[in-house]
């Protein structure tokens, strides 16, 4: 059994981290952090998980999870980045799923989070865990930095088109929308029922930190900078992201031949037949991404829709599937689960 660690599990990519982990065929989970709840119970924290999980918070210690095949960090940003170098030198594998090591470029890095990169020799050897985009570096990596929930929907849906240099990637657009599970567990007014309910609005459009690292990726595919105007939305559910995406056609192809091509052997990527409408609740639990290709009469615009859960796909189960990679385990182990309807 695989020796496993989370630091910090007590947010909403902590509990789904936990849960994937605890009916892992091939997994066992050994310490789980947290400096506010050291000494609860998990079971108690998060009832969901009474009778399956035998184990207590406690706090950070580098000694103990220095006994791990493998851990997780479902930290802040800027927690991963200070502790992660000492865990590597003792031969500890370790999954981020936050964005401390997702930016190549330290200055970028500094312009979107606030702070200079405490480990930039580190960054340099961590690999972007996008698996339908790097399986086999991932591999073998000992770092591995899990997308975010937002460039995991949005790459999956340009890379086919950028990678055959099929449209002007000049002029990408994403239109994303997510639940409000996104926004964290932290208590913040702005997440309040009673001011999300009913409501619908953009956030970020001037900027938003994920624009970087899904141009970054791109980028590499395609070759050169591309260009992407990204616009999140924050919508009034739980889970689940939405992104309707848009690429202008410099050459003409069968699109749905590729798009079906292309993530043939994928196990978490479902390409729906051509004019299908890919709905959030029919991916809620599970880690597959759903994609669907339209395009409207006389139209030289290709639109690309895109969903997945923002806690699996774009989060826990993204980054348990990065840790089967580099265990050598099925990639699909403790991730066959199906959405839960209605």
């Amino acid at each position: 059994m695989l020796k496993v660690g989370i630091v910090g599990g007590t947010g909403y990519t902590g509990v789904e981290l936990i849960r994937l982990l605890a009916g892992h065929p091939f997994a066992s989970l050994e310490v789980i952090t947290s400096r506010g709840e050291a000494g609860t119970p998990v079971d108690q924290y998060f009832p969901n998980l009474r009778g399956k999980v035998d184990l207590a918070f406690t706090e950070p210690d580098n000694q103990v999870l220095k006994g791990c095949d493998i851990v997780f960090f479902a930290t802040p940003n800027g927690i991963a980045m200070r502790q992660v170098p000492e865990l590597l030198d003792s031969g500890v594998r370790v999954v981020d799923l936050a964005a401390d090591f997702r930016l190549k470029d330290t200055a970028t890095w500094k312009h979107w989070y606030g702070e200079d990169h405490a480990c930039p020799e580190i960054l340099a050897e961590a690999v972007y865990g996008l698996p339908e985009l790097n399986r086999e570096a991932i591999r073998t990596a000992r770092l591995v930095a899990n997308p975010g929930c937002y460039p995991t929907a949005v790459q999956l849906g340009f890379l086919p088109l950028v990678s055959r240099g099929l449209v002007d990637t000049q002029r990408l657009v994403a239109d994303a929308k997510s639940g409000v599970s996104g926004a964290g567990r932290g208590a913040k007014v702005a997440n309040l029922l009673c001011e999300v309910t009913e409501s619908f609005k953009a956030y970020g459009a001037s900027g938003h930190r994920h624009l970087p690292e899904i141009k970054q990726g791109l980028s590499g595919v395609a070759g050169h900078a591309v260009g992407l105007t990204f616009v999140p939305h924050l919508v009034p559910m739980i889970r689940g992201i939405e992104a309707t995406l848009y690429a202008e056609i410099t050459e003409e192809t069968d699109f749905q031949a590729l798009f079906e091509s292309f993530y043939a052997d994928e196990p978490f990527v479902d390409v729906m037949p051509f004019g299908s409408l890919p709905e959030t609740r029919t991916v809620k639990g599970t880690n597959v991404c759903r994609i669907a290709l339209h395009r409207q009469p006389e139209s030289r615009h290709l639109v690309i829709v895109s969903v997945i859960d923002n806690l699996v796909k774009g989060a826990a189960g993204q980054a348990v599937h990065n840790m089967n990679l580099m265990a050598g385990l099925p990639e699909t182990a403790g991730l066959d689960s199906i959405a839960i309807l209605p």
